[in-house]
This record gives C-alpha cells, structure tokens and sequence, in this order.
C-alpha cells in the first residue's frame, strides 16, 4: 500500500495538472487524451453502458446491469480495471446486434457525452492538429461521439468480438484485451510510431504507461468545480438524438427509475384511459387532478360558425399528442393528419385522427374536406423534435387555407421522452404520462393577417410556411433549420422515415 502510495505520488510530481498546459502559444501537432474522467467530467464510464444495454437491448438486460453493479465496482477497486469493464461489456453487449449497438451509439448516446465534456481538457484537445482517443471503453460506442462533435480523427479503444455468422456480440473482446495500463501504451506507439504525441492527458494511475511516452503528460484530477463545455463550441450542433431516459442512468438515477417504472406505468394508464372517454372541455380539469401540468397561453379563436370553413391549427411537432392537447385547450375537438402512426393509434384516439398518403393531390383534397367539416390540426414538420430547433415546414398547408393560426408547442419531461425513433411508437403517450409531472405549454398565437397568405395577399406557399416557422421560432426561442424527418431518420434509424423502411427487416 505504501509502495502504490509512493509511486502516484511520483507519478503525479511527473505529470502536471492540465491546468498548467500553456494553450496560448502554437497549435501543437498531436495529442493522445483518455476519455472518462479526461475530456469528460465523469469518470464512470456506467452510464453509457446502461443506455446501450436499454436502448440497444432491453430494460430487462438494464435491470440486470443494475442489479449487477455492485460487483462490477468491487471487482473495479479490488480486483482490476480491465475485468470491471470486461464485466459491463459482457453484460451490456452480449447477444445483441452489431447494427443495434452502432445506432444506439450514434442515436442515444451523443446526447450524453455533449453535456459532460469537460472545458478545461477540451480547450488543450482542440489546440492539437492530430487528436487521438485512447480509451478502455469499446471503440464502437464512443467513435460516433468523439469524431463527430469533438473533431477526433482516431478512436484507440477496445474492441468487440462479433459472431461472423450471426452479426452480435458474444460479449467478449478481441486480443489483446480491454486497452487499460501497458495496452494503452501499446495502442498509441502503434499509432505514432516514432513520431510519439506531443500531448498525452489522463485521468488515472492506468493511463501513466501511455502518458509518459509523450513529450507532454498532463492530469485531469477530478474536482466538483470542473465546468461542461457550452454545447455551442462542440463541433456539431446536438439537434437530433434518441432513447427514452432523460437523465443520465447513474447507478442512483437508473435504481430511482426502475423503482419508479411499475408505478409510473399504472399512473399512465389512469391518465390515458380515464381521460379518454371525456369531454375535451372537462379534460383540462381531469389533467390537473392526475398531476399533468396543461399551461395555456394566447387566445384560443372560437368554433367555426355553421357554414364557414374551420381554422388550420399549424403547429411544431413535439410529441404525437399535439393535435391532442391543442383540442384540450380549446375544449372542443378537432380533426388531425398525421405520419406514420399505426391504426390501433388512430383508434385509440380520442380526436379523429386521419392518416396522410404522401401523395402530394390526395392529401390536399383530404385536408380541404375536413376543413370543411371544421377545426384541423397539422404540424408541417412532418417529425417531432426534441431539442430548441425547428424543422423545415411543409408548404403543403398553405395552399390550402387562409384561416391560418400558429400554434406553439413545449413540454417538460422529467424522467422519460415521450418520442421515439427506433422503438414502438405506440408506446410515446404512456412514456410521456410516466413522467411524475409532465407539463405542456400550449401558445396561440395570432390568426395570420390576410396579406401573409397565398390566396388573400399572394404570398407563394414556400413564403407563408417560412413566415410561420420564423414566428414560431421566435415565439418559443427556438432556431429555424432547413432539416427534415428524412435528415432525422437517416441519423438515428438508418432509414428514410418512410412505413415501409421503418418496418421493414433490417
């Protein structure tokens, strides 16, 4: 003990601390940086690991995670760093597709790695004209991240074995092992060869092997006053991501949601079903009752009068329970169009909800009809998002009314996102009802003036649809973006966003 004792000692008079790195002069030509606890704030690499075994896997394999931890943080201080991770990786990996594992990576876990980059070592990384990532985590789950939104041009970590035949995990990894202590060294000398990095920054005893073949050996000591890098410097704006959690799935946040799942589940079949068969006039009363917050602003325009065409509700997409909570807060019902929603969803919906074709003629005659018949509801992004961004509009609204009133749509979640890419859209609602206090903002803003649309000011539906994403923008503090459900599904699915690739065997 007193030898281990001596010899960090040593080791931390031998690297000084990554303040002391000079920033100021030149780029430097290359560094080698450990990830967890180095360029990230934490220095557990389990929450990670549980997003890929639920999002990847199942809440059962989480369970087992979980339930699995306390001997993977015994094996970690008393036994070795290598077979604690080896231990998460089995766990988290094993029987699971390649594929499912690499969408998780890039869909779910972004998210998470964004908001805990440490600013101090991301300011030394960023400095360096080569960046190399030299971590124990498996090369799969961290590439899509450190690539991509912190500009890494190699990813050294460990690698998984996969089964040829059937494309999984077997839970194990290839020679020569989980890359902690002397494989770390290893990694990057093959790397750099002779040329060794003029940096090398880590966080723990196992990453001095590889820190003392650099020119320059600095360490990220862990302190509660390391600050995260504004997610505005990374470099790729966090605008599309997935998975259900909202927080972090540390051991105490993740023991927090299991117990809460079989309660949350029951809370949000009260709030579906008791809700469902009731006046949309009572519901807003009904909502409060069950803990749901219904926040309503603006001036919600009266019904249609007998005769006369009804208004065109234009709204951004969060959740598919917009059109739900707009007829809520109006306290009448309205007809809606959607994408991509299944027929039992339809069903179940207490509002008429009508299903598009993407056929560009059909739909206008469809959403002409049921303007006729009164109020209609449709969010012109076409997919819901979760972040301050908006998508592009579809013009398609446009040109088929002049009635038209924006809609402002936010909401908080707590504990689940009520949206999903690659799960069972099915579930959206219940997860969104799960939450202890969900809460929806719900804004009217004024009805379009007559000069800013295509019949009565002769304005081209591209304007209009412009006009009304800027000002619902504006009227929720968000960007506009020219991306698209196309965009979204592509990132996080591997697919078009169509029924039939979404569905179809991958």
């Amino acid at each position: 003990m007193v030898k281990s004792t001596s010899s960090a000692t040593a080791a931390a008079m031998r690297f000084p601390s990554i303040e002391k790195c000079d920033t100021s002069g030149d780029v430097r030509h290359s560094i080698a940086a450990d990830l967890d606890g180095t360029l990230l704030i934490s220095r557990s690499s389990f929450p990670y690991f549980m997003l890929v075994a639920v999002e990847a896997g199942s809440l059962l394999r989480g369970l087992i995670l979980l339930l699995a931890f306390p001997i993977i943080a015994v094996a970690y201080i008393f036994v070795s760093e290598a077979l604690a991770i080896q231990t998460l990786i089995y766990i988290s990996y094993s029987g699971l597709e390649v594929r499912d594992i690499e969408l998780a990576s890039r869909a779910v876990l972004p998210r998470f790695y964004a908001s805990d980059v440490r600013a101090e070592s991301y300011d030394v990384f960023e400095k360096c004209k080569r960046k190399v990532i030299i971590t124990a985590n498996p090369t799969i789950m961290v590439e899509p991240f450190v690539k991509d939104f912190l500009g890494a041009d190699k990813v050294i970590g460990t690698e998984i074995e996969v089964n040829p035949k059937t494309k999984r995990a077997t839970g194990f990894v290839k020679k020569p092992g989980v890359l902690v202590g002397k494989w770390k060294k290893v990694g990057v000398l093959k790397e750099f060869g002779d040329e060794t990095p003029d940096i090398g920054i880590g966080d723990r005893e196992s990453d001095h092997d590889f820190m003392s073949i650099c020119k320059e050996g600095y360490m990220v000591r862990p302190t509660k006053s390391a600050k995260p890098l504004p997610l505005d410097r990374l470099k790729t704006r966090l605008i599309f991501h997935d998975g259900r959690f909202v927080q972090p799935p540390t051991p105490l946040n993740a023991l927090i949601t299991y117990i809460w799942l079989p309660f949350g589940f029951i809370l949000s079949l009260i709030r579906v079903y008791f809700n469902l068969p009731l006046p949309e006039r009572i519901v807003r009363y009904t909502y409060a009752m069950l803990g749901i917050k219904l926040v309503i602003k603006g001036n919600p325009p009266p019904a249609p009068s007998p005769g006369s065409p009804g208004n065109l509700y234009v709204c951004n997409h969060r959740t598919a329970l917009d059109p739900i909570v707009i007829a809520i807060a109006l306290g009448r019902k309205v007809s809606c169009v959607t994408y991509s929603v299944s027929k039992l969803s339809r069903f179940l919906s207490p509002i008429p909800a009508v299903a598009l074709t993407r056929n560009r003629e059909a739909d206008a005659a469809m959403i002409k009809a049921l303007l006729q018949k009164g109020d209609l509801v449709v969010c012109p992004e076409g997919t819901t998002c979760r972040e301050p961004y908006l998508l592009r509009f579809s013009a398609l609204f446009a040109e088929l009314s002049d009635r038209i009133v924006p809609v402002a749509m936010n909401l908080k979640q707590s504990m689940f996102y009520g949206t999903t890419v690659r799960g069972i859209k099915f579930w959206d609602a219940y997860f969104y009802f799960m939450n202890p206090r969900p809460t929806y903002e719900i804004t009217f803003l004024e009805r379009l003036p007559e000069e800013m649309t295509c019949n009565g000011g002769g304005k081209t539906a591209i304007e209009v649809a412009n006009h009304v994403q800027r000002i619902l923008a504006d009227a929720l503090g968000f960007e506009c973006t020219q991306l698209t459900r196309k965009d979204k599904y592509t990132l996080l699915g591997g697919n078009d966003g169509k029924v039939e690739s979404m569905y179809s065997k991958k």
